[in-house]
């Protein structure tokens, strides 16, 4: 499997993480939960543009995702959800979101890292 690959197979893990996230209950801001169309969208970006801006964008997205649940720990909400604070099953999509994300973060340093 190629890097690009698992960097839009991270992005959509963590829109999966998302969706099983608002599955369970968890609020968000709108209707639809902005990440999960941001990350999805990310991964077509990635696939449909062989070039180091989408590698770029794809790597910076599962960046922001990990530094937005950094920042939500500083209320409790983000740790709370990946304790399992909130139930079994907010914390698996917690945990199915941060390794997409992580993924697609370091996939894309890789990536972007490789055209130098």
């Amino acid at each position: 499997m190629n890097a690009r690959a698992v960097l839009a197979g991270g992005l959509l893990v963590g829109a999966l993480g998302i969706a099983i996230l608002w599955a369970a209950g968890v609020d968000f801001p709108v209707a639809v939960p902005p990440g999960l169309v941001i990350l999805g969208i990310g991964a077509a970006v990635v696939l449909g543009f062989r070039t180091a801006w989408a590698d770029a964008i794809g790597g910076f997205l599962g960046l922001f995702v990990i530094v937005g649940f950094v920042l939500s720990g500083i209320n409790g909400e983000g740790f709370d959800n990946l304790l399992g604070d909130n139930g079994a099953t907010v914390a698996f999509g917690q945990v199915v979101q941060l390794v997409g994300v992580v993924v697609a973060a370091v996939s894309g340093a890789v990536l972007v890292s490789r055209r130098g």
